[in-house]
């Protein structure tokens, strides 16, 4: 078949997208042609630039005009959502001005291509009550497609990653089926590399003196909550020693200061773990020395001594209401476990026997996996991996940067599932035209 599917490929990242619909297009035996693509960071874009051949690549979308796109037949966005404001047009959710979806909605209007594919976070579905998709799904129709969405997880077309993402297609004929036989699983094992150089550091050396390497599997690191699969930075004694009952007071504390009761006696909004006075503790964990045990974890900084905060309005730079948290420090002061979202050099020991789970840009590095006798951070061709990107695509960068880009790209294997319907569709709409989608699941 000559036919060739034209497509655009904007806020393309480093090209999952694009890949996606190209191996589509390939495994239905026809030829795909990407003649615009949109990108404004620069590290995305040196990548791209080295993955792919005959780019046709520009930067800000919101800086091109339509009458500069060349005609296409498929749309790709993996669009950033930002929230939807109302401040100054007073219309909310009626209005998508100001955002980038914008820009999407335009050239769909101005260029009239077949059909698309938008990918976004899972929390789109709910976000504002619902009333942000329902805004882009009425934008859309408006423009003569037929819509289906669907959130779809990674873990469901052989990517041993528990990620969640909404798809949303469109077409100008019948709609487009979103349901999978999602048969094809797999397992970190499947894509683990191995024989590589381990941490030889001291959080790790403390780690490993502590637990052995098989009873680490699925294990977090952090103080933000119980639970058998959670090592604290006290189990370690990463800022000191601890006795025994010192350990079972923070364990304790750890959950009771997530109550809602606490809350509710001190007239605060409800918040995850507040800190509890000297006799709100008492009540739970009767010591004769508790006074001295709790000092102490204060001085060693595994609590903090602090009012509790609560939500409340105040102006902000541009002397506008907003609300946030602020100590409230009409209230009394009490004891709170020290948290910090990254607070240690690891988050997560992976099970190599189970999947990752939803891979952020924020802390891929703080993910480990064991090899041989050790621990080691993820490789970049294993982060690759988690995505479905092919074993022949390069990132040539650090592992930072790399790992930047990786934590907010797109799965492949899912774009291109959902890319074999679309480019049928798109087939059977030409004349004297009938294909069947004979290899997509």
């Amino acid at each position: 078949m000559s036919t060739t599917i034209k497509f655009i490929d904007l806020f393309a990242g480093i090209g999952g997208m694009r890949l996606g619909l190209e191996q589509a297009c390939k495994t239905l035996g026809i030829q795909s042609e990407c003649v615009f693509t949109s990108e404004i960071k620069p590290t995305a874009v040196r990548v791209y630039h080295e993955n792919f051949s005959g780019n046709n690549l520009w930067g800000d979308i919101t800086e091109i005009y339509s009458h500069q796109i060349p005609d296409f037949d498929i749309l790709l966005a993996g669009f950033p959502c930002q929230p939807f404001s109302s401040a100054g047009t007073k219309q909310g959710f009626l209005d998508t001005r100001g955002t980038l979806f914008f820009e999407i909605e335009r050239i769909l209007k101005d260029k009239s291509p077949f059909g698309f594919l938008l990918e976004n976070v899972e929390g789109l579905v709910k976000h504002d009550h619902g009333r942000t998709l329902a805004t882009i799904l009425k934008k859309l129709e408006n423009l003569g497609y037929t819509l289906t969405w669907k959130v779809l997880n990674a873990k469901n077309f052989g990517i041993p990653q528990d990620r969640k993402r909404i798809y949303i297609v469109g077409s100008k004929n019948i709609p487009i089926s979103l349901d999978f036989v999602n048969n094809e699983q797999s397992i970190l094992l499947d894509i683990l590399e191995t024989g590589y150089p381990t941490l030889q550091t001291d959080f790790v050396k403390k780690l490993l003196m502590q637990y052995s390497l098989d009873s680490l599997y699925g294990k977090s690191i952090k103080d933000k909550r119980g639970g058998e699969d959670n090592i604290h930075s006290w189990d370690l004694e990463l800022k000191g020693k601890v006795t025994s009952q010192q350990k079972e007071l923070l364990n304790l504390l750890l959950k009771q200061r997530r109550r809602k009761k606490w809350s509710a006696e001190k007239g605060i909004h409800w918040m995850d773990g507040i800190p509890l006075s000297f006799d709100e503790i008492a009540t739970f964990y009767n010591n004769k020395n508790l006074k001295a045990m709790l000092d102490d974890l204060v001085t060693k900084g595994y609590l903090k001594y602090e009012h509790p905060k609560d939500i409340q309005e105040v102006l902000n730079k541009d002397g506008k209401q907003v609300k946030k948290r602020k100590y409230r420090i009409d209230l009394q002061k009490g004891y709170n476990i020290v948290v910090g979202k990254l607070s240690f050099p690891l988050n997560e020991i992976l099970n190599p026997y189970d999947i990752a789970p939803t891979l952020v840009a924020t802390d891929m590095q703080k993910l480990a996996v064991v090899d041989g006798q050790g621990l080691r951070c993820l490789t970049i061709r294993e982060g690759l991996r988690l995505f479905g990107f092919p074993e022949d695509y390069q990132i040539n960068l650090p592992i930072n940067k790399s790992f930047d880009l990786l934590g907010n790209t797109i799965v492949v294997p899912v774009v291109k599932a959902i890319s074999e319907r679309i480019v049928i569709q798109k087939l059977n709409s030409l004349p004297n035209q009938v294909y069947e989608l004979t290899t997509a699941s």
